[in-house]
């Protein structure tokens, strides 16, 4: 059996008895681990709204980001991908391909000083290896029905009209309803009577150099009676999440090889936590990564036939932030 086949089924039989446990599960699903929750974590701490394991270890002194500095690959390297991939939507191989690439930043604060100081809805921070503040929950599993909220579409804040502009863009549009429609089916292999609640919504995000909005809609479908004896199975299912995969999602997943040569790693993979009746998770996005002592922000965006190189490549850039409050 496989790593992730012997996580699963510990899941599955901590979630049937009740047990607690957070789990952390990378993009390829090769390395991920279990956390019991009723033993002290050392090397990982997270924030969530109705979840945190870090108020003890952590002092909150507020460090200010005075040196941000960032090398992201050049747009030729960006543009090497980006055709790769527009390639393989003109064949109808894939509609909807969640394309990223790694920048190097420089600043003076540490990740743990980045987790301090960052401002999301999920925080999390693996010791001297990531620090993740994703806007973007994965699922919510609430009174026996699963929540899912896929986020598509990103605009800066501060230019007038964006906010009118975005939710007017055809791309943006199309791309939104490939991941609405992509995350129903994927619900739909878990639960029952599954719906669109709300259909792009928008959110704003502040950041330490920029505003932006960002487009989200909530899906959601009703569970068996007795989901927390296959809650392992179900998160597994789901996986690797639509919003930063793309459609259809197994060729799809081939693709994002082949354009992005590199390792994704946890980066766009879950975290989340089970308190025994209920679970939340999130989409490891917003991401920087420790790689042998250098700071590696990985970052994309959802690459559609009405995708601009230009556009998409300034997109990445952009979603290389801190967001602070």
């Amino acid at each position: 059996m496989t790593i992730a086949g012997e996580l699963q089924k510990e899941m599955n039989i901590r979630g049937k008895m009740g047990e607690p446990f957070a789990f952390l599960i990378d993009f390829e699903m090769k390395n991920p681990m279990l956390f019991p929750l009723n033993n002290k974590n050392k090397n990982i701490w997270w924030q969530f709204e109705n979840s945190n394991n870090s108020h003890h270890h952590f002092s909150y002194n507020k460090s200010v980001i005075r040196k941000w500095i960032t090398n992201p690959v050049s747009f030729e390297h960006y543009e090497q991908g980006f055709l790769i991939v527009k390639k393989h939507i003109l064949n109808g191989d894939t509609y909807l391909l969640n394309y990223t690439q790694p920048t190097e930043i420089e600043t003076n604060l540490s990740l743990k000083e980045i987790f301090e100081i960052s401002s999301a809805p999920y925080k999390v921070y693996l010791e001297n290896h990531f620090v993740c503040f994703s806007p973007e929950c994965f699922v919510k599993i609430q009174n026996g029905r699963i929540f899912s909220f896929p986020m598509k579409g990103t605009i800066e804040a501060d230019v007038a009209n964006s906010d009118i502009e975005i939710m007017k863009d055809s791309k943006e549009l199309a791309e939104h309803n490939t991941i609405v429609d992509l995350i129903r089916n994927d619900l739909s292999l878990v639960s029952e009577d599954v719906k669109v609640d709300e259909f792009r919504y928008l959110s704003h995000i502040k950041t330490n150099n920029r505003n932006l909005w960002q487009v989200s809609s909530q899906i959601s479908g009703r569970l068996s009676e007795n989901w927390k004896e296959k809650v392992g199975d179900i998160i597994f299912k789901l996986l690797p999440a639509g919003s930063i995969s793309g459609a259809p999602k197994k060729k799809t997943l081939e693709i994002i090889k082949k354009a992005e040569n590199y390792d994704r790693g946890y980066y766009t993979g879950i975290f989340g936590t089970f308190d025994g009746n209920n679970l939340d998770s999130c989409v490891l996005i917003r991401f920087i990564e420790n790689q042998n002592g250098k700071l590696i922000y990985k970052s994309g965006g959802g690459i559609t036939h009405l995708s601009d190189v230009k556009k998409e490549y300034d997109e990445l850039l952009k979603k290389v932030y801190v967001p602070i409050a």
